[in-house]
């Protein structure tokens, strides 16, 4: 392909800018979510979102796993301290990233209260299930 030739294709342009950014809704109320419109633009194959904090991670979240395909995350400031079933705690620091598959047990135990990490699950509609953690 030349990159003048036209295809279909069933995703759609999409630009967020920071100023008049849209946040919504999330998992944790202690986190800010803003919607970086790419869930729209898929027709819900991919959601990409900032989530940054809110007030300071005063409790870890407790063992869960979400129903997608997979989870990506990438550290953009600050850090936080998750453990994932079978490969123990691990800390994220700026420019580390994580790519989760669906129904990986997991525990987000600590974050610092600057911290920002963009998230892309696929499909879009990503639930979470709370769940016990591995023995052991």
């Amino acid at each position: 392909m030349d990159g003048t030739t036209k295809t279909k294709s069933a995703v759609k342009f999409a630009l967020s800018r920071a100023k008049g950014a849209r946040v919504v809704p999330g998992r944790r109320e202690f986190f800010q979510y803003r919607d970086l419109g790419v869930t729209d633009a898929t027709g819900g194959k991919l959601r990409a979102q900032l989530t940054s904090a809110r007030a300071g991670m005063n409790r870890p979240t407790g063992w869960h796993y979400h129903v997608c395909e997979a989870q990506f995350v990438y550290m953009v400031k600050g850090w936080m301290e998750l453990e994932f079933e079978g490969q123990g705690v691990i800390r994220l620091e700026p420019g580390d990233s994580v790519l989760i598959p669906g129904g990986l047990r997991h525990n987000e135990l600590c974050a610092s209260d600057d911290f920002e990490l963009i998230e892309a699950s696929i499909p879009a509609a990503m639930d979470t299930v709370a769940c016990e953690g591995p023995k052991g």
